[in-house]
Order: structure tokens, then sequence, then C-alpha cells
């Protein structure tokens, strides 16, 4: 992915596997646009702004062009580590123990009162320590963005 870009494929239910979503040629539209913010030496960091609402739909998109979020084992993460990293780092990387996923901010029309909604919420923990340890593995200094 080189700075970015945007996926428009078709979400619909897995019919081999019911609790999955996959791009189906028949499935309900879907657009992510997907935007690089900092490159590491074997992961990167994005933001995904959703102009749909389906059911994994971040995961899906980013699976489907061979970029599956870490931790995601559901949809093809193969727990991808630098050559010759620390041992913080492999531990760090082997032992997350969720999706790299963080709904930054979020925004939406009530559906009842047709108000705007929006909420913000800062990085947890453990998404603020795997950016740092994968910016010290590549080399980066924090607040400096590459793409």
């Amino acid at each position: 992915m080189v700075g970015g870009q945007d996926i428009n494929r078709p979400i619909g239910r897995d019919p081999a596997r019911r609790t999955l979503q996959r791009i189906r040629d028949d499935g309900r539209p879907a657009l992510t646009r997907v935007r690089v913010v900092q490159r590491y030496r074997t992961h990167t960091l994005i933001t995904a702004e959703l102009e749909t609402g389906r059911t994994h739909q971040i995961r899906v998109h980013l699976s489907s062009i061979g970029h599956p979020l870490l931790g995601d084992s559901r949809y093809g993460a193969r727990g991808r580590l630098p050559v010759g990293a620390n041992s913080r780092t492999i531990q760090l990387l082997q032992g997350f123990k969720r999706q790299a996923l963080h709904a930054e901010r979020l925004e939406f029309e009530h559906p009842g009162s047709g108000a705007a909604m929006r909420f913000q919420a800062p990085a947890p923990t453990d998404m603020r320590e795997l950016i740092e340890v994968l910016r010290a593995d590549a080399g980066v200094r924090p607040g400096i963005e590459r793409a």
C-alpha cells in the first residue's frame, strides 16, 4: 500500500463459515478509505475511514488486499516479525492478544433524533506501547511521520 487507497469491495457473509464475512460480488456495498500514517519494518500504522458500516469491514477489507490487522488470526494475520528484532519487540508482537484496531473518533447521525453524534477516545495503553516499540524497532523517532 503506497500512501493509501480506497477499498471499494462488497462484503457479505461467508457461506462456508457463517461467523465470518468476506468479499462477495453479491455482498452489500462497502467503502473504506485507508491512509498510511507511518511505515515500520514489517507493519504499517494507518487510518481507516468508513463510508459504510458493514460487519468486520476494516478487517475484511485490509485482509482482502493482503494487509490483515496485527492480532487478527480470524482474517489472516500471520504473526510477522521484523528480521533481527529485539526480544521486547518479539514478545510484544507475539503477545498482542487482540486486533490492533482502535476507534479514535466516531461520528454518525443519531437514528432517532438526527443529531450529529461525535465521540473521541485516546489510544489505549497497549496500542501506544505497540506503536512505540514498532517505531523504536524501525529507528523512527516519535512524532516523525513518514509514508
